[in-house]
């Protein structure tokens, strides 16, 4: 499917503009449309604060047009993984401060992404209940750290005011993200985490205002992003999405059933001129995609590299084509700090090492070499 004409007018993405072009997005202007996928690094200590290593690693990259930075967690019991940042206290506050600084000054852009993991953990992660829209279990195990698994438990079920009590530390870590000098916030809808539980029918068999029609499934998504928009601003507040993924139990396998929920979640969206859609899905030039995209009605980061890893040529492609405004990246952004400048020259880049991905240190995270350093 093309992209919309009346988009082209809008100006939003004229004719002509490549991947390596500026773009706006919201409130956020942007050097280029390549854009830092959410990649989980597990870095930040038992304390969740983001610590010089991490720091280093979000500064190599700020040639990028934006950095979406990694899930991090809201409230205590929203955390999901050894290692994960959060944005509760003020020492990780500071700590994300240092990331926004040192991102600044090398004049990139950074957005906080906002995640709750909901049943996607354990209580040796919370340090307490695990949380979600019903008390149903994902079939599996969840990593507790030092390399031990163990399984899923059964969550609780959100109360309606726990779950008014949960938006509300979403808007929170917003505010607190912001006044820590990120950029803004992208809200995490996607890959089986909470706020997509509620959407999805197979983790969400609630029978209140939150369950039960694709429209109640989608009201508390909405309800934390006009909340959120209402704090910080709608044009610093991107919602990434993941319709049809079908990952971590939250199963969408009927497309009639995904284009309601997905549908009445945008359509209530639209009037708030949100930053950006972000959608992982493996057809992001799809009927869904830019369908959902239509009716959005803004700027669109397209995300297929989950199963398989983004090339320059489909970043290329998605723009040249028009199906988005800009093209999350993830594994070749991890390996290429300089990414951007390697792709507008066409130079070869450095193969990622899956080892290292979710090490604890520096080894696979900082230190893979720069073009000038590889003597291009």
């Amino acid at each position: 499917m093309s992209h919309p004409e009346s988009i082209r007018r809008a100006g939003r993405l004229a004719p002509g503009m490549d991947l390596f072009s500026p773009v706006r997005l919201g409130d956020l202007e942007l050097a280029n449309r390549v854009v830092m996928a959410p990649l989980t690094r597990m870095r930040s200590g038992r304390a969740g604060i983001p610590r010089d290593i991490v720091v280093e690693h979000y500064e190599q990259r700020a040639g990028t047009g934006l950095i979406i930075t990694e899930g991090t967690f809201p409230n205590e019991e929203s955390r999901a993984f050894a290692g994960q940042p959060g944005i509760v206290t003020e020492e990780q506050a500071a700590g994300w401060k240092r990331v926004a600084d040192a991102v600044h000054e090398r004049g990139g852009r950074i957005v906080m992404q906002v995640m709750h993991g909901g049943r996607v953990s354990h209580p040796e992660l919370t340090g307490g209940r695990v949380v979600a829209p019903s008390a149903i279990a994902i079939d599996g195990e969840v990593h507790v750290g030092g390399g031990i698994k163990k399984p899923f438990p059964v969550p609780h079920a959100l109360t309606l005011d726990e779950a008014r009590a949960t938006l509300e530390d979403f808007v929170s870590a917003s505010e607190r993200a912001v006044a820590a000098g990120l950029d803004g916030v992208e809200l995490h809808s996607a890959n089986g985490y909470l706020l997509h539980e509620f959407l999805s029918p197979a983790s969400n068999q609630r029978d209140d205002v939150y369950g039960g029609t694709p429209e109640n499934r989608a009201r508390f998504v909405v309800e934390v992003v006009t909340a959120v928009a209402e704090r910080i601003g709608a044009g610093k507040v991107g919602l990434r999405i993941s319709p049809e993924h079908n990952i971590q139990g939250a199963l969408e396998t009927d497309r009639d059933d995904v284009l309601a929920t997905y549908g009445a979640l945008v359509d209530q969206l639209r009037p708030l001129g949100l930053a950006y859609l972000s959608v992982l899905h493996v057809e992001p030039g799809g009927e869904l995609v830019q369908e959902l995209r239509r009716r959005f009605g803004g700027p669109l980061i397209a995300n297929s590299g989950f199963g398989s890893v983004t090339t320059r040529d489909e970043a290329v492609r998605l723009i040249d084509d028009a199906h988005a405004e800009a093209v999350a990246v993830g594994r070749a952004l991890i390996a290429n700090p300089d990414l951007v400048e390697r792709w507008q020259g066409e130079h070869p880049e450095n193969e990622p090492d899956a080892s290292t991905f979710y090490a604890s240190g520096p080894e696979g995270y900082t230190d893979y070499p720069f073009l000038a350093a590889a003597g291009r």
